[in-house]
């Protein structure tokens, strides 16, 4: 969702405080976004603009601004509705961004922002999706660009943060007739020029940012604006030293790779030296312990160099490796909680998980850079392809045991995802060893036997199938693990089949289905339902699986049977109705 700060008293902070979200403006803005959800746009709109047009027109500031932080606040709630009303609420917002005061500007980039966000998802029938960028880009595009350049820097920044959402939702030929000036306005907003003691940090932090992302919503088309935005990418990577200018260097590491994606590795090349050679300065200079974000722009970064170069990427595999792959394969950092332990709070940056009994605290910084780690271990096999092989076999050892590793779902998927990459990277390298296909698909058919999460289930049996096409299909397996597999699938059709069971006798304990909702909350009944159907893709991907082996395999009568023990109560059609 889109991230702002919230006006409270004076301009918001760079930085976010629990004082400011705890401070009347704000609460009362989270309890009118609540109210909203909770409550519809049939309730809450009506009675909302019975005073939001006289709020427009008001003499006063506050009470104007106060108007268009309604309209973003109330904007998730009552999407459906405000969907049906939206050509009177651009025309109403569109006026204020020539408001005569700041602070009621800096109001109407947030509402067109949040509104891009919050209606981006919204079917007004079951068929028809109709945001507001596809209706009104040429009004919205009139009023976002001009405020690029307002004189009030906060307002200029916020309006290059509002493009972001805006641009998101738009078509990429939607977007191009307005790619120069919002490129030619968004320079001035990193390089001003005259006096530099007059430029404001955050407002380069967002121009870069905003440029990454028009460079990759422009993909190709941004080739032109190339030689002008990487040299000052490049200065800022070269000169943003010390603590202050910590966010404005990652994001130019961002902006750099997102550029290098954009424009290929033709424009790309002549710079690409110059880009690595900085980021192995950044990475092998002395570590700051408070800078918590360098070590995730670092392995972002060098992914999208990696699929800028392509294959040229592989010289410098040998630079990112080993740093990547000490990440991926760090332990989970973890508290065990005993009973008598205050647990409820938890402490930032950590996460309450109970496995097997026990309640632990997990690092989850620690877990999502491990997550990112794998993530771009994909990116860099899938990319280089039998040019990997050299770290063929340290990436395995540090990917199959992750395969199991229950702190992070991310993490798991990541690295089954893997595996049928790595795979075929041995085959097409030939150095994929016997002990290496054995190795694999044994901690591949342990998972499938144990594994309870029907979600992951199927990606195991997904990726299964994958990693048995590389290898040559089933007669490239040994008997011992068509054996294994078959029986590890019998045991889930077992399983699945009595939680089925058990839920159908709950749904009958109550007087049947025609009276489950006399008995059964809606709640209730929508997670057994959301259930079945994440259970239904499971037993999908089992069956490709089977068929894998014998296209009228036994078991294929089984998955049927435990699918028609569903209970089938979803309905689709609730999708397009009104909450």
């Amino acid at each position: 969702m889109y991230r702002c700060e919230r006006w409270i008293r004076g301009w918001p902070s760079t930085a976010s405080s629990s004082a400011e979200t705890d401070a009347p403006p704000a609460l009362y803005e989270q309890s009118l976004d609540r109210l909203a959800c909770a409550m519809g746009g049939r309730a809450i709109l009506p009675p909302a603009f019975q005073y939001i047009p006289s709020m427009m027109a008001s003499y006063d500031w506050r009470v104007r601004h106060a108007g268009l932080m309604v309209i973003a606040a109330i904007g998730e709630g009552t999407g459906k509705v405000m969907q049906k009303e939206l050509e009177k609420i651009v025309d109403l917002v569109t006026p204020m961004f020539n408001d005569s005061h700041p602070r009621v500007r800096y109001a109407a980039c947030q509402c067109i922002g949040q509104l891009c966000t919050d209606l981006e998802e919204i079917l007004i029938s079951p068929h028809i999706q109709e945001i507001i960028q596809h209706r009104f880009h040429r009004q919205l595009f009139a009023v976002l660009i001009p405020a690029l350049e307002d004189p009030e820097p906060r307002v200029h920044a916020h309006a290059a943060s509002a493009l972001i959402n805006f641009c998101e939702g738009v078509e990429r030929d939607t977007l191009l007739p307005y790619l120069d000036p919002i490129v030619e306005r968004l320079l001035k907003l990193l390089n001003p020029g005259g006096d530099q003691t007059q430029v404001r940090r955050y407002v380069q932090e967002q121009a870069i940012t905003t440029l990454a992302m028009v460079a990759d919503a422009s993909e190709v088309t941004f080739g032109k604006h190339y030689p002008t935005i990487m040299p000052l990418l490049l200065n800022v990577l070269r000169n943003a030293e010390g603590p202050d200018y910590r966010k404005l260097r990652v994001k130019a590491m961002e902006c750099a790779g997102l550029i290098a994606i954009a424009v290929g590795p033709d424009v790309f090349r002549p710079d690409s030296k110059t880009l690595v050679e900085l980021l192995m300065h950044i990475q092998q200079g002395p570590h700051d312990p408070n800078d918590n974000q360098v070590g995730h722009y670092l392995i972002a970064t060098w992914a999208k160099v990696c699929q800028a170069l392509g294959p040229e990427f592989e010289p410098y595999l040998p630079l990112v490796m080993p740093s990547l792959l000490a990440t991926a394969g760090a332990k989970a950092d973890l508290s065990l909680y005993n009973d008598e332990d205050e647990y409820s709070d938890e402490r930032d940056g950590w996460e309450t998980i109970v496995m097997d009994g026990q309640t632990y605290g997990v690092r989850t910084s620690a877990m999502d850079e491990k997550c990112q780690a794998f993530e771009t271990l994909v990116i860099y096999c899938s990319t280089l392809g039998p040019r990997f092989a050299p770290f063929l076999g340290p990436t395995l050892e540090v990917t199959l045991p992750c395969l199991r590793f229950y702190f992070h779902e991310g993490v798991r998927e990541a690295c089954v995802m893997l595996v049928p990459m790595l795979l075929a990277c041995g085959k097409q390298s030939g150095t994929l060893t016997n002990q290496m296909v054995a190795t694999v698909f044994h901690q591949l058919i342990t998972c499938i036997n144990t594994e309870h999460d029907a979600t992951f289930l199927a990606s195991l049996y997904k990726y299964f199938s994958e990693s048995l096409r590389v290898i040559g299909g089933p007669e490239a397996l040994s008997q011992q693990f068509h054996e294994a597999v078959m029986e590890a699938t019998k045991r889930q059709l077992h399983s699945m089949a009595d939680r089925r069971k058990a839920r159908a006798a709950r749904v009958n304990g109550t007087g049947g289905p025609m009276s489950m909702s006399m008995g059964m909350g809606d709640y209730d009944r929508d997670e057994m339902a959301l259930v079945e159907e994440i259970e239904d893709f499971a037993l999908e991907d089992m069956g490709k699986m089977l068929m894998c082996f014998d296209p009228n395999h036994p078991l294929l009568v089984a998955v049927a049977g435990v699918r028609d023990l569903g209970f089938n109560t979803y309905d689709s059609d609730e999708d397009g109705e009104e909450e």
